[in-house]
């Protein structure tokens, strides 16, 4: 019988006080999951992976070390406590690391209230198959799809648990099953390929299987004959499936480790206007179903919803104890981590106010302008904001799509492109970060 994992996690805290370890805390995650792709509606791969994960991270005087493994022999717990603790004495002395005060931890919460883990049982290889098969045939079945790149089916489930030496434990399970598919239309020189996909932590949740395959390969064939657009200064409105980047680079920006560094553009706006009046964006780490949903921190503190901006204005930072520390403010719940490194600062499930009108309404709006779907690559000077990627989409005449675009650069500064925003209204509740498509009036384009 597998050993529970609130015991392994003790132990381990026990062996590094044991080997001179002044304070410890200790992760352990034991997860499986099957992924499956099929090509040409037969079976192309089938993985399955299955194990435990231990992290220990030891404190000695300011000073931390942070180990892993996926061996839980009481031998192995041993060994990498005294590792640890040798490793923390040559690490640079640090006054800010720390756990947190035991008035500061999380005491009760409820785990069922998250639902985080589908009750259903693991579904069978042939069932996931059936899943990705299903999602081929219907992209093959669209017009002009001339082949399906990729059909993938896959489940995980894996479960956590958090200990620390000044009393704190605790732990959850989590679950997720997602379908995706990716078709591929035109041939020779002149082919192109787009995807859809759904990811839930219940499998019941998902999008139907058939429906899946079938946009994807809608949307591979809306981009036949695509071309380079126009080199200027336009509009653009970020597709609600790229809308989130744009919200993930403000995030970044005030994630606590970069303003500590200094290497924030962010990091004199506290308190500033850094997004359109009436528009904000709100972290929620309680909602029902939702990947970013969590009862408790890294560092066992406890979460709770927040505002980073609030109708425009910057409010926070997202911390954890270290950094919080380091800038004289308290921690704000978010501390992450995985069993390789100790905690670091991260976002929750977040959400930015939705707009008044549909995508359809500000592709109208923007008159000529370039929509985008995907992009590529990413050039963002955490400094100063400077913003360039390669993108790809479609163009824009007289409010009315015209035809496809490929391969063009959108430059702009992220400062003056947030505070501009507009949003629509079309942003997909069950996701973690519920971003509409956004326009942004005059960025620069380089096409032709």
């Amino acid at each position: 019988m597998s050993e529970p994992l609130n015991d392994l996690t003790q132990a381990l805290i026990e062996a590094a006080l044991k080997a001179g370890a002044g304070a410890a805390d200790a992760i352990a995650v034991r997860g499986s999951s099957v992924t499956i792709d099929m090509r040409g509606g037969t079976l192309e791969q089938a993985e399955r992976a299955e194990g435990v994960e231990i992290g220990l991270r030891v404190l000695i005087g300011g000073r931390q070390a942070n180990v892993s493994a996926s061996d839980t022999r009481p031998e192995t717990l041993a060994t990498l406590a005294e590792r640890a603790v040798a490793m923390a004495h040559e690490a640079p002395a640090d006054p800010n690391v720390g756990l947190a005060d035991p008035d500061q931890l999380a005491r009760r919460w409820d785990i069922a209230a998250l639902e985080l883990c589908d009750p259903a049982d693991e579904p069978a290889p042939d069932a996931l198959a059936q899943m990705a098969q299903e999602a081929e045939a219907a992209a093959l079945g669209v017009s002009g799809v001339t082949q399906v790149q990729s059909a993938s089916a896959a489940y995980s489930g894996r479960t956590v648990h958090i200990s620390a030496s000044n009393g704190f434990s605790g732990g959850y399970a989590r679950t997720d099953t997602g379908l995706s598919c990716v078709a591929i239309a035109g041939t020779g020189a002149g082919m192109e390929r787009d995807y859809d996909g759904d990811s839930r932590i219940f499998a019941s949740d998902l999008r139907p299987t058939s429906g899946i395959g079938r946009i994807a390969g809608e949307r591979a064939v809306e981009r036949l004959g695509a071309r380079k657009p126009p080199t200027g200064s336009f509009p653009v409105l970020f597709d609600e499936r790229v809308s989130g980047t744009l919200i993930g680079h403000l995030l970044a920006a005030v994630n606590g480790a970069s303003v500590a560094r200094g290497s924030s553009w962010l990091r004199d706006k506290m308190g500033e206007v850094v997004l359109p009046e009436g528009l904000s964006i709100i972290e929620d780490p309680h909602r029902p179903r939702i990947g970013g949903s969590r009862p408790f921190d890294a560092e066992g503190l406890p979460t709770r919803a927040r505002s980073i901006v609030e109708n425009g204005v910057l409010m926070g930072w997202t911390l954890d104890l270290a950094n919080a520390r380091k800038l004289g403010m308290q921690s704000t719940g978010n501390a992450v981590r995985g069993t390789s490194a100790p905690p670091s600062p991260g976002t929750w499930n977040i959400a930015l106010t939705q707009g008044p009108h549909s995508r359809d309404d500000l592709i109208a709006q923007m008159g000529t302008g370039l929509l985008v779907t995907s992009m590529i690559g990413s050039t963002i000077n955490a400094n100063t904001g400077d913003y360039s990627r390669g993108a790809a989409g479609f163009w824009v005449e007289n409010g009315e799509i015209t035809y496809a675009v490929n391969e063009c650069t959108i430059a702009g500064s992220l400062p003056e492109m947030l505070k501009a925003i507009i949003p629509a209204n079309d942003a997909r509740a069950h996701l973690s970060r519920v971003v509409p498509s956004i326009l942004v009036e005059g960025l620069t384009l380089a096409g032709t």
